[in-house]
């Protein structure tokens, strides 16, 4: 996305650590953590990134996610640690930027951490080379660089953006009968046109009407416009991947609509969340009966009570960390396999290189089926050529009824096949 705030001089790194350290969760006792026989175990300390402090009409924050993985270490170690061992949490703010990426690899470097958990950096160049060279492995990054889903370092927890778009082609393919898809005039929308239109196609649906949009507009009405006119009335559908600007575009349609006739909205996680849903009017909301893909379990499925228990009682009102928001649900599923995996090596000491070790050769992590059980052999990877580093390539399908995302359909949805598809095509 552009018109994001920058830095205009890079944050020196001794500035970035001591800002680091007074929201990190450092814990220095002695002796065994409760629950434990003794002291024996090493503690492990891990990093989680983001960007945190970021200001301005374009502000990328996802504070949430370190805050969430401060709110983890808190409940590990009140209950034993990680088989154990006292986990030692460190958070960064990533500022959104390569210099701040960088930074934030280079204190993973320089503390000696086991693994980089649940973070979120749209600076994947920046970030993935220290820790390729350092061998620290990065779990359940969000998705939002390529390198995650190419870097031999980089164990991803979903299908990224990519999964989401093939969803939302399968999705939107048994309920439309005509399709529009409006997306930013980027490379990157190029990419995401193509794979709604290989999801459609291959469900013998026609192509998509192919909207290109400004990627940082304040009015969408001329795309708008176009969408809806090609949608038609009756079945039709328009989806819209703008990220942060999606609610503007919706702005733009809901004026429009009436003109054209009612036509059924989409979009995929991300762009559309419960957040965006509540602020927009909640059961008046226009994403009311919008249909949404996700990589999760809608946010009142049971299987997040567990997450949910932890922020109550360990966040301490921490206003921050919204449980039905995916980047949140994110760091706790890469904390889940981190902790899964820990229980499984049953050692003294743990390093990242049995850290690595385990996520190449060791068992399934179960994640209390928030995902399928997680494997990185090279057997369980997609097999892609522009996905190699993808091994959960399953969505879930929602849909806003009376104001909350909830399931469309049950259980999840493997979009393995499109993702090959478009990767042999594209």
């Amino acid at each position: 996305m552009t018109g994001r705030r920058r830095l205009t001089s890079p944050r020196p790194l001794k500035l970035l650590m001591s800002t680091v350290a007074a929201g990190a969760l450092l814990v220095t006792g002695c002796g065994a953590l409760p629950g434990t026989t003794g002291g024996s175990r090493e503690p492990i300390t891990v990093v989680t990134w983001a960007p945190s402090g970021t200001t301005g009409p374009d502000a990328l924050n996802m504070s949430g996610m370190t805050a969430m993985a401060v709110a983890y270490g808190r409940w590990a170690n009140e209950n034993g640690g990680l088989d154990g061992h006292e986990l030692r949490v460190v958070t960064c703010d990533e500022a959104d930027t390569t210099t701040g990426a960088a930074n934030c690899a280079r204190l993973a470097v320089e503390n000696k951490a086991v693994a980089v958990v649940g973070s979120y950096s749209r600076h994947g160049s920046s970030f993935m080379a220290p820790l390729e060279t350092s061998g620290i492995p990065y779990i359940g990054g969000y998705g939002a660089s390529e390198e995650e889903f190419s870097s031999y370092a980089s164990y991803p927890v979903n299908g990224g953006q990519s999964a989401l778009l093939a969803g939302n082609a399968q999705q939107l393919a048994h309920r439309c009968d005509r399709v529009s898809v409006v997306r930013p005039d980027t490379l990157g929308g190029d990419g995401q046109a193509w794979l709604l239109k290989t999801g459609l196609t291959r469900t013998g649906r026609p192509a998509p009407a192919d909207i290109r949009a400004a990627e940082a507009a304040t009015s969408y009405d001329e795309a708008a416009g176009h969408a809806l006119q090609a949608a038609g009335r009756g079945e039709g559908c328009v989806t819209a991947v703008l990220g942060s600007r999606t609610e503007t575009f919706f702005d733009s349609f809901r004026r429009l609509e009436p003109s054209y006739g009612q036509v059924r909205v989409s979009s995929v996680l991300g762009s559309v969340g419960q957040q965006m849903i509540d602020s927009t009017g909640g059961r008046k909301s226009p994403f009311e009966g919008a249909y949404v893909t996700g990589w999760y379990p809608a946010p009142g499925d049971a299987r997040w009570d567990g997450m949910r228990a932890v922020v109550r009682k360990h966040a301490f009102g921490d206003n921050r960390i919204d449980p039905d928001d995916p980047g949140v649900q994110t760091t706790w599923i890469a904390y889940t396999v981190l902790h899964e995996l820990v229980k499984s090596l049953h050692t003294s000491r743990i390093t990242a290189g049995k850290v690595v070790s385990a996520l190449n050769h060791g068992p399934r992590f179960d994640t209390g089926g928030l995902t399928p059980a997680l494997r990185w052999r090279f057997s369980d990877t997609l097999g892609s050529s522009a996905y190699p580093r993808i091994v959960n390539s399953k969505v879930t399908f929602q849909v806003v009824r009376d104001g909350r995302l909830v399931a469309d359909q049950k259980g999840f949805v493997d979009v393995a096949e499109t993702l090959s598809d478009a990767s042999a095509l594209g």
